[in-house]
């Protein structure tokens, strides 16, 4: 139970809180590396995502910042929380990897039958093998192990190399970074080292609040698709500022960790497709309503691009690019006031002549909320 000096903050208070910790409050002049670490990993499902999360993030972003960092491998993209694709520095890949593998194995049971006869003690060390030759796709990764089991499912083969093996994906020069069908390669020898030996499971805890906080071990664990994030929390407690929200739940925080006032402004901001921060939270109201978050996905599973008015998604956002015309279409979950619109019109020209250099016009519409 909490005691009772326990401070309450609002759902705007988290609100503020989280967006200043997730360089949404201002652009801020920092490298891409640095900005993905103050993060702690970008979702990066597909490639073009992360692109526009740190062009919405950064002061003075290019394309060609995250490309280099890709290239010197500063950035890596690979499975990790949730056993989804995320863009993380070197170092939280190489520290955090190892803590990641309980809740990866356990992804593993979504095979059901088509694991039959998959036995990862003989397929990790061949996958592992075949990619000290070189980066292969994974096309290629499942007809080459179907040649050595030809009694198992090839699909259930390449699941497991994906979730049992420590791989990266290898950048290219495609514009955003990697090609449709990308080729992948053991992380130990794309950075030098393996993952470390420990789970660095209370760390892993520490940059989550960092960059998420304040949150309870519920929101961690939605995160992460981890289990044990309250006893890890629970390790730290003496150490951590305790909170409630509004229902009296417990949150955790760094004590030294920015908590703006709840009036502070929050800028127009646009989020990308995938994007982290609508995804961090069991309880996400500090970002979206309750009665819009069925809004955020689609049928397939799909995390739309949300836009950001006084700091709470207020709509999803979608662009098309005809005869040299770039245009950005808003739909609204509610009526939005002039102010807004008017933001959020400057903000997205902005927007679209990052994403669509050769434009000759650029055109933000506002569709009927909804």
């Amino acid at each position: 139970m909490l005691g009772p000096v326990t401070e309450t903050l609002s759902i705007r208070a988290l609100n503020r809180a989280t967006l200043a910790r997730q360089l949404l409050l201002a652009r801020e002049a920092v490298s891409v590396a640095e900005a993905v670490g103050r993060l702690c990993g970008m979702q990066a499902q597909e490639p073009k995502p992360p692109f526009l999360g740190l062009w919405t993030r950064l002061d003075g972003f290019a394309a060609s910042d995250l490309h280099a960092a890709l290239h010197d491998r500063s950035l890596v993209r690979a499975t990790m929380m949730r056993a989804t694709l995320h863009l993380m520095t070197d170092a939280d890949y190489t520290a955090f990897r190892t803590a990641m593998q309980p809740m990866l194995d356990g992804a593993l049971r979504v095979l059901g039958d088509r694991a039959k006869g998959l036995d990862l003690d003989v397929v990790v060390p061949a996958a592992r093998s075949l990619l000290q030759e070189g980066p292969r796709t994974f096309n290629e990764m499942r007809a080459l192990l179907q040649e050595q089991f030809p009694d198992v499912n090839d699909r259930a083969l390449g699941y497991a190399v994906r979730l049992c093996v420590p791989l990266v994906m290898v950048p290219t020069e495609d514009r955003w970074g990697f090609p449709r069908t990308s080729q992948f390669t053991l992380a130990d020898t794309w950075l030098g080292t393996p993952p470390a030996a420990d789970a660095a499971m209370d760390e892993l805890m520490l940059r989550y609040l960092a960059a998420y906080g304040p949150a309870s071990a519920a929101d961690a664990q939605t995160w992460s698709g981890l289990p044990g994030t309250g006893e890890a929390l629970d390790r730290l407690r003496p150490s951590l500022r305790p909170f409630a929200d509004d229902k009296g739940r417990e949150l955790f925080d760094l004590p030294d960790a920015p908590r703006p006032d709840e009036d502070t402004p929050a800028p127009a901001r646009f989020l990308p497709e995938f994007d982290s921060l609508v995804l961090a939270h069991a309880d996400r109201r500090r970002v979206i309503a309750d009665e819009h978050r069925p809004s955020l996905t689609t049928k397939n599973l799909r995390v739309r691009a949300v836009f950001l008015w006084d700091g709470f998604a207020r709509g999803i956002w979608e662009t098309e690019y005809k005869r040299k015309v770039a245009t950005l279409r808003l739909r609204p979950f509610e009526p939005l006031p002039r102010d807004a619109v008017e933001s959020l019109t400057v903000e997205g020209e902005a927007l679209l002549r990052f994403l669509e250099p050769d434009a000759k016009e650029t055109v933000v519409a506002v569709a009927d909320e909804g």
